[in-house]
């Protein structure tokens, strides 16, 4: 009886472990943006009222990344 010692690597959970590293890591980028870009619009937009519309623009943007991601998870599975 020969045992074999080498694994065997399975594509499809290659893939699917890449495509939830791109949908998870890009989320996290996406959170930590966020977390800053949103602290500084609430700060502008407590000092002047005028600046909601840019500071919500600038909110959004990060967002963005995770559409991104899931394009590429989408791309690899």
């Amino acid at each position: 009886m020969a045992v074999e010692t080498a694994a065997v690597m399975d594509p499809a959970g290659l893939k699917a472990i890449g495509a939830g590293l791109a949908v998870g890591l890009t989320g996290i980028a996406s959170g930590i943006a966020e977390r800053d870009i949103g602290s500084a619009a609430i700060g502008a937009m407590a000092e002047n009222e005028a600046l909601f519309g840019k500071g919500l623009i600038l909110t959004v943007i990060p967002e963005t990344i995770v559409i991104f991601g899931l394009v590429v998870a989408l791309l690899i599975s």
